[in-house]
């Protein structure tokens, strides 16, 4: 008599969830292994780049435009007019900008590791990499993810003066804002910690892209089926682990360092 062992709900993903992270335990051992793939690594970097770039300064400017919009009327509402700019700036950098970059990393460049890694994997192109002692992590994972960092730090920095310029633009064309006043609000409150966590966030939300459609992409469903379900799953995960893991951030951000004063 054959005695399965115990489950219960949730075992499933918990599971996932256990195999995710020692993926991600084990892409960061390899990066300090050699020999490093740079040739993999920058034609990752260059593909990645080649996707996202377009998308995310086309995103960017409506992106920074909306929010200076609604914050430029809220503050007339409440007479506080010149602390447009900087609450305008500060929700780019610290909020939209890495948001914005991640999502558009994990959509574009993120489906297309997953797809790629994943019919490696159906043709045994993987499989067969480990027989002749090759790690698939070394040669494949790592690389895609240190390029997914890279491009997304990279991203957020375009993002945030794409989104800063245009939030200017519109508050001050559209909405009959002052210029001065709304870069004297912005220096006057702003500091470098925001920029910061800002290029903080950035990082780490291209690592959980490039680890979760790595580790999709590894392990899909049979036939080409299972890769279009795999990267389906792959951006789904990573928007929600994004999102979860911005909140703890910005919550530590928050609570550790001060906030400057007019």
């Amino acid at each position: 008599m054959t005695v399965k062992p115990a489950t219960f709900p949730g075992a499933g993903a918990l599971r996932e969830t256990g195999k995710l992270f020692a993926l991600g335990l084990d892409t960061t051992r390899a990066v300090f292994r050699r020999p490093f793939q740079v040739r993999e690594f920058i034609q990752q970097c260059w593909f990645i780049a080649s996707v996202t770039i377009l998308p995310t300064a086309l995103v960017s400017i409506p992106f920074g435009a909306v929010i200076a919009l609604q914050l430029g009327s809220l503050t007339r509402q409440i007479g506080a007019q010149s602390f447009t700019g900087a609450a305008s700036v500060l929700a780019i950098i610290q909020q939209a900008s890495p948001i914005v970059t991640a999502l558009l990393i994990a959509g574009a460049g993120g489906s297309a590791i997953c797809a790629d890694l994943g019919s490696r994997k159906i043709r045994d192109e993987i499989d067969a990499m480990e027989v002749l002692g090759v790690s698939p992590i070394q040669r494949l994972v790592v690389p895609r993810v240190l390029a997914s960092m890279l491009i997304s730090l990279l991203l957020n920095g375009m993002v945030s003066v794409v989104g800063v310029l245009g939030g200017y633009f519109f508050n001050v064309i559209l909405q009959g804002g002052t210029p001065g006043a709304y870069l004297a609000s912005f220096s006057a409150l702003a500091q470098l910690p925001d920029l910061w966590i800002s290029e903080i966030k950035a990082v780490i939300f291209g690592f959980l892209a490039g680890i979760v459609a790595a580790y999709r992409g590894l392990n899909p469903g049979s036939g080409p089926k299972g890769v279009g379900d795999a990267v389906n799953q792959s951006v789904v995960i990573t928007f929600l682990l994004l999102f979860f893991v911005n909140f703890v951030l910005t919550t530590l951000y928050l609570q550790l360092v001060p906030a400057k004063g007019m």
